[in-house]
């Protein structure tokens, strides 16, 4: 079982960058990282993934781009890299563990089974 701790949420003006860190305890290695995000009133949208290796990535089209996933396994941290963000990017965003199958191109390819309690990003105008 994996914990799993985000940092890194704030208020930011569009055009501006955030970087999001998630902090893992137990076999981080063996998990492929991602994270979703909800906005007020919407369902949750998973964003960006990771395989273990960090040689499988996706990303939702709309943070195509803009958005850069990347992990350091020595310290057993994600980090979610936020560019030219705009309002529709605010959200709770959560960091989530769990596995890939297949090529990872789809976000059915990814089963997340962890998640963290979240950080708030919010994008003003």
């Amino acid at each position: 079982q994996v914990q799993l701790v985000e940092s890194g949420g704030g208020l930011v003006q569009a055009g501006g960058s955030l970087g999001l860190s998630c902090a893992a305890s137990g076999p981080f290695r063996t998990y492929a990282m991602g994270w979703s995000r909800q906005a007020p009133g919407k369902e949750r949208e998973f964003v960006a993934a990771i395989s273990w290796s960090g040689v499988q990535t996706y990303y939702v089209d709309s943070v195509k781009g803009r958005f850069t996933i990347s992990r350091d396994n020595a310290k057993n941290t994600v980090y979610l890299q936020m560019n030219s963000l705009k309002p529709d990017d605010t959200a709770v965003y959560y960091c989530a563990a769990g596995n890939v199958y297949g090529s990872g191109s789809k976000s059915g390819d990814w089963l997340m089974n962890y998640w963290g309690k979240g950080t708030l990003v919010t994008v003003s105008s």
